[in-house]
């Protein structure tokens, strides 16, 4: 093997044991924190305020979107909870963009990955998107393209008498199994975000990468929106991959668009809102997804130019 190589493996592997160790650590502090959070703001909490608020309900919406960490397919059994407990329709668009962008582990890994600035412009961005997205909605009387059968309840799960029963559980205990169960179902997300992004650190030309996909093509906003909604990496494999094309030089508005896309909306989400919008729906849904990845990361290049 040649010195190069050995370098650039040594490099990956470096970049794969730093990213590894700091986002679990990241990941399950920042999900202990928000499961005993939720432990006093439970799901039917969320629905009550969502369905008795009006005006402020919007903004309500989104900061209650911001401290659920569901990822863009958890958060449709949610919003079918919303509806049948009569939430408004324009707060439930509102919740259903800002949840999957806008939850702790999202932001806790932009502060560390890109700093406040990048973190506090993205914020910023996702929640006032969702808000105009979710009034707009409403008001061109979107609501009529959900189906009748949205609005109806589950059968009774048949648990029988012996569900009432079952000890109760420490609270801290019962939060920090929760958090681990998480941890386990995103650690192949995350080992496969962190290894497919330490191998671009190290592996991947950066002429190429700044030639492709730098602040000075203009085409690398929309192209990388485009790709991220069909790419559904979830938050935890994206921001590491994105760091590492950032080291390589692709432009912070390309990995903007790229994280909104992949964040907020993927081929499987689709699917599963079938079960609740029509057609038209679905396609306001991808338009506004798609339009907020590309204003997000074409106004970044604007304000902050590299």
């Amino acid at each position: 093997m040649s010195p190069e190589f050995v370098s650039m493996a040594k490099e990956t592997a470096g970049m794969f044991a730093f990213l590894a160790a700091e986002l679990t650590v990241l990941f399950l502090v920042i999900s202990y924190f928000v499961g005993m959070l939720q432990e006093y703001i439970s799901p039917a909490k969320i629905q009550q305020i969502l369905s008795a608020k009006k005006g402020k309900g919007y903004i309500i919406a989104a900061f209650l979107g911001a401290i659920t960490p569901f990822c863009s397919c958890s958060t449709i059994p949610f919003l079918k909870g919303l509806l049948r407990a009569k939430a408004g329709f324009g707060t439930m668009m509102v919740f259903l963009f800002a949840s999957p962008l806008l939850n702790p582990i999202i932001i806790g890994l932009f502060v560390v990955t890109f700093g406040i600035k990048v973190t506090v412009f993205y914020f910023t961005i996702a929640l006032g998107v969702s808000i105009i997205a979710g009034y707009s909605l409403e008001k061109l009387g979107f609501e009529r393209y959900i189906k009748p059968s949205a609005y109806e309840a589950p059968k009774p799960s048949g648990c029988g008498s012996s569900c009432g029963s079952r000890p109760v559980e420490n609270k801290w205990r019962r939060v920090w199994r929760s958090t681990w169960s998480d941890f386990k179902k995103v650690l192949p997300y995350l080992i496969g975000g962190i290894a497919i992004g330490s191998m671009i650190y190290g592996f991947m030309p950066t002429e190429w990468v700044a030639s492709v996909a730098s602040s000075d093509n203009l085409f690398a906003v929309p192209v990388a929106a485009v790709i991220g909604i069909p790419l559904y990496i979830r938050a935890e494999a994206v921001i590491p991959l994105s760091a590492a094309l950032a080291a390589k030089g692709m432009g912070l508005g390309a990995i903007m668009a790229l994280i909104i896309g992949s964040a907020g909306a993927s081929l499987t989400e689709v699917i599963l809102l079938k079960s609740i919008f029509n057609n038209k729906m679905i396609a306001a849904f991808l338009v506004v997804i798609l339009g907020m990845a590309v204003s997000a990361g074409l106004l970044y290049q604007v304000i902050f130019p590299a």
